[in-house]
């Protein structure tokens, strides 16, 4: 495995024909944390080549979660009534192995250019029932420091919006691109809310720590999203380290999702009656700050819907319901 990531991986055929149809890149910091690590562990499969990926079902889709269909200008995303995403750039430090845009970003993805950016920003402006922008692509802490720091300036100008929110998986592949400069970009006006993209304890190592250390000391409120990937996070000890620490770290755990059906991922996805049962242990094992909330991405563009265990039957004859504890016992509840 040694070879494999210091050496180009184009060598292998098997490689090649999965880095021709999607990109493929790893951060410096990353290709060290590899180093040495089988193909199966669990950092290492969400980032190298894996020929399974070339193995595209029927029913998975380029556009599982319809970013096009909701796509009013370039760069805009508006799924919701009051936010928005807004995909700033295509590009990414490194390309996680099931992502749900692999078909957009990198070389297939299409950066805005100035008068786009313009647009996308002018189109927010002009409808006072957006409340929040969510910054995503792409990654938008690749972007310099100054660019970044016109964009969320521009938006927070704007005054029917309230909250700016960025997903990055900066902190754990490249954390030192965080530092206090970084840190002094994200203190805005309006309160920005940043979810680090975190699946597994060993992503926080103590670089990847001292990153989000550095956020949460500048007062940017860290919540952490995690897609369920099966070999990687599929147990519930690992998902109770994970969330142990972030909340350690002052992140608190937002959403664990469900994998999307994006093409050549069908390796990565687990059941939901898996990921019901996982939620349901947790329950038994952390308290509620370290609960995110189990959610699947409804294909076709329809949004976010929680998917955790049903703890509440339906009622009887009495008018009365089972309830099950964490331990999964039932108890009448009478109503």
């Amino acid at each position: 495995m040694n070879e494999a990531i210091e050496q180009p991986l184009e060598v292998a055929d098997a490689v090649a024909a999965i880095t021709s149809q999607y990109d493929f890149r790893l951060t410096p910091y990353l290709r060290e944390l590899l180093r040495g690590r089988s193909a199966a562990d669990p950092l290492a499969s969400q980032f190298l080549p894996d020929a399974r990926e070339l193995d595209a079902l029927p029913y998975e889709n380029a556009d599982p979660i319809g970013d096009k269909t909701f796509s009013p200008v370039k760069g805009i995303v508006h799924r919701y009534p009051n936010r928005v995403l807004l995909k700033i750039l295509h590009s990414c430090p490194v390309y996680c192995r099931f992502c749900f845009r692999r078909e957009m970003v990198g070389r297939r993805g299409e950066a805005l250019n100035e008068a786009e950016l313009g647009a996308a920003v002018e189109y927010v402006r002009g409808r006072s029932e957006i409340w929040e922008v969510i910054l995503t692509g792409g990654e938008p802490l690749a972007l310099s420091n100054r660019r970044l720091a016109n964009i969320l300036g521009s938006l927070s100008e704007i005054p029917h919006l309230s909250v700016l929110r960025i997903h990055s998986r900066v902190p754990t592949v490249n954390p030192d691109r965080i530092d206090a400069a970084c840190a002094r970009v994200l203190q805005q006006s309006l309160p920005v809310y940043l979810v680090a993209h975190v699946n597994h304890p060993e992503e926080l190592t103590p670089s990847a720590k001292r990153a989000l250390q550095v956020l949460a000391d500048s007062g940017v409120v860290l919540l952490s999203h995690t897609v369920l990937l099966k070999g990687v996070n599929d147990d519930p000890k690992v998902l109770e380290t994970l969330f142990r620490q972030l909340v350690r770290l002052k992140v608190r755990p937002y959403y664990l999702h469900h994998g999307d059906l994006a093409p050549g991922t069908s390796h990565f996805r687990v059941s939901i009656e898996k990921g019901q049962e996982l939620m349901r242990v947790l329950r038994g094992r952390v308290s509620g700050l370290c609960q995110p909330t189990y959610v699947l991405d409804v294909p076709g563009g329809f949004g976010k819907v929680p998917i955790g265990p049903l703890y509440v039957g339906a009622r009887d004859s009495c008018g009365a319901r089972d309830v099950l504890d964490y331990q999964g016992n039932a108890h009448r509840y009478p109503e």
